[in-house]
């Protein structure tokens, strides 16, 4: 099938969202903490950030990092959390302010070239909830969103690929799939899909990657 047919699956957090790693001064703020409390980067320092450390050798899930990081960051204000709650608190008034200025030019750009697009997600409504998807006005841009919140299937299970391609309407091989997480690359290239690791630390080159497959 030729590259004019081929659609682009975006993992959100990450990747269409800046990470809470970027986020920290912003956090801390909202939250009245002093500068500097948040000291976990994830990607930004694995070598500073044991629990992430853990996460990248498989040892506790993406979602475990996240449940234990909202506690941790909860227990500073004393306040019980969950992600969806640390999301909320940490949100400021507009959840649009968080979302890629490269994202939104990158999806932009490839609706414009036709290009079906859509969101393959391990925790999109568990982590942000329904009332801030509303929103999110990039959301309303994709074609599909498929979203482990409800299909109970996470990547890199090769099911969750088979599920957003499917709403795509295309097949694995015509599939541009960008990811911020390893394992989820290299399941989706396993799958079959044309698969890109995003470099949070980069955002410009992993999109400029990403149009490179998709021959923008």
């Amino acid at each position: 099938m030729t590259t004019r047919h081929r659609g682009l699956l975006l993992d959100f957090g990450g990747v269409i969202s800046v990470t809470l790693f970027e986020r920290h001064r912003l956090s801390e703020r909202l939250l009245g903490l002093p500068k500097g409390t948040l000291l976990w980067r994830g990607p930004f320092d694995p070598a500073g950030d044991d629990l992430w450390r853990d996460m990248l050798a498989d040892r506790i899930s993406e979602r475990d990092y996240w449940a234990f990081r909202a506690q941790e960051t909860g227990r500073r204000v004393g306040e019980d959390w969950d992600m969806l709650a640390m999301i909320r608190r940490t949100m400021g008034d507009d959840p649009n302010a968080h979302i890629r200025p490269q994202a939104r030019d990158f999806v932009f750009l490839t609706k414009a070239a036709s290009r079906r697009v859509g969101i393959l997600s391990n925790e999109l409504e568990l982590f942000y909830g329904a009332d801030t998807m509303a929103r999110l006005d990039i959301l309303k841009l994709m074609d599909c969103v498929v979203d482990a919140t409800h299909t109970r299937i996470l990547k890199p299970d090769p099911r969750a690929y088979a599920l957003g391609c499917a709403a795509l309407g295309l097949p694995p091989e015509s599939t541009v799939f960008v990811d911020d997480q390893q394992r989820n690359v290299d399941g989706a290239r396993a799958a079959g899909l044309i698969a890109i690791h995003f470099d949070v630390a980069d955002p410009a080159r992993s999109f400029a990657e990403a149009a490179d497959a998709l021959d923008l």
